[in-house]
């Protein structure tokens, strides 16, 4: 059941209310899920049920993307606006610092709470900001296509196109290495969750210049990298894991760049191996 929590953040013309829509399922430790760009929270469906026989998990549709509505217009789509204002979400709906798992953009924000010390653990499933500038150049470029082409599909044409496993294909390969495993309904509510996204363009905007390149000390950290992966290449992980030498780091054999539907039981078990 989808929950929406509304809390104030501040901005350079005062105080602002920002919702943010998610669900919520199991008992245990809190385990906060973050998506990507484009995406949503259902992207961790595959994985919830594992997760919550062990953690309490929180889903959230990041703001401007899923059901969670647009940032007020004076409120920046950055990485030190958005992370301090999911620690802000945590504390309205009385969690403490959770254990966080993020997936590409949620991956970045993953490391940024647990630079901040707002996580418990944190695991980053090929996260952003460890590219060089033609590895970024070429991922924004990719996303703007993907962007492009759900916005220019009719919807019968894209539910069409779920129903079979080529189609599924055309619709998700950049971002599944079998995209034949997603379902036809969620392979018409991923491509229209994208091209219904109010935050892409502004988000792709002031991603331009993110680098990751602080340690993450004192809490253990998780990166994790799909071998198939085609938007965001596994050679990041290896920088990733010079910018932070405490971190384990985890090849997923088989998965691409969204590994929670091409490999479930595997991702599952890193999260809980992290969050331990």
């Amino acid at each position: 059941m989808t929950t929406t929590a509304s809390f104030t953040v501040e901005s350079p013309r005062g105080p602002r209310t920002v919702s943010v829509a998610y669900e919520r399922s199991g008992s245990g430790e809190p385990l906060l899920l973050l998506h990507g760009i484009g995406h949503h929270r259902q992207a961790w469906d595959p994985v919830i049920s594992v997760l919550a026989v062990e953690r309490d998990v929180i889903a959230v549709d990041l703001p401007g993307f899923g059901a969670s509505p647009a940032l007020p217009a004076d409120v920046p789509y950055d990485l030190t606006t958005v992370a301090p204002l999911l620690g802000a979400f945590c504390e309205a709906i009385g969690v403490d610092r959770p254990h966080v798992a993020g997936n590409s953009l949620g991956g970045l924000l993953a490391l940024e709470l647990g630079r901040e010390k707002l996580a418990r653990s944190v695991t980053a499933l090929s996260p952003a900001g460890f590219w060089t500038d033609g590895e970024r150049r070429y991922a924004f470029g990719t996303l703007r296509a993907m962007r492009l082409a759900a916005e220019s599909m009719p919807l019968p044409l894209i539910e069409r196109l779920s129903r079979s496993a080529t189609g599924r294909t055309v619709l998700t390969s950049t971002i599944y290495a079998r995209p034949g495993r997603r379902s036809p309904e969620a392979a018409v509510s991923e491509t229209l969750a994208l091209r219904r996204a109010t935050g892409f363009h502004q988000t792709l905007a002031l991603g331009r210049d993110v680098r990751f390149t602080d340690d993450v000390p004192d809490l253990p950290v998780t990166v994790a990298w799909g071998d198939r992966d085609r938007l965001l290449l596994r050679r990041q992980g290896i920088r990733a894991k010079h910018t932070l030498p405490g971190a384990r780091l985890v090849r997923l054999p088989g998965c691409g760049h969204v590994p929670m539907n091409d490999d479930p039981a595997l991702v599952a078990r890193v999260i809980l191996d992290t969050s331990r």
